[in-house]
């Protein structure tokens, strides 16, 4: 559950444990692609009158190319979060707050899992860490071996 009901914060914090999956409109124009679901378990709870603190965890895979030989991957990604939510006009500057319109009675934390996906996500995929790219004059893949470039194989 991903939208809470903040009258059910008055009992205590609530667990947010669900699955977003990889084309949810809320990752439509990220930068990152992912490669099934995204699972999502975490605990939301008031912190002040118009203040929640969201702990979570992000687990899944993301899908790239790899930066330097460009082969398909498939890699995963972990992360934990820590996200306040507030209403507090004075807040609304501190890049590490989520502002709140009021009033509001839900609370949606996918606006908060699409950002820290983004931060969470390498920027570059690799491989592995002694690729050795591909060949700059005929763009053979140099992890294969040498290409026949006549020795000018220089990676990319």
């Amino acid at each position: 559950m991903l939208l809470v009901d903040l009258r059910d914060l008055q009992r205590g914090p609530v667990e947010t444990n669900d699955q977003m999956p990889s084309d949810d409109p809320s990752f439509e124009g990220l930068a990152v692609e992912l490669d099934g679901p995204l699972s999502i378990r975490g605990r939301l709870q008031a912190t002040g009158d118009d203040d929640f603190f969201w702990h979570a965890h992000l687990s899944g895979r993301i899908r790239g190319a790899c930066r330097r030989c460009l082969t398909d991957l498939s890699e995963p990604l972990e992360a934990e979060i820590d996200v306040l939510f507030s209403s507090d006009p004075d807040a609304a500057d501190d890049p590490s707050v989520y502002p709140l319109p009021e009033p509001m009675t839900k609370l949606d934390v996918r606006t908060a899992v699409r950002e820290e996906l983004a931060l969470a996500a390498p920027a570059f995929l690799l491989c592995r860490d002694d690729c050795a790219g591909l060949c700059r004059q005929c763009g053979a893949d140099l992890n294969a071996g040498p290409c026949g470039c006549a020795g000018l194989a220089e990676p990319v």
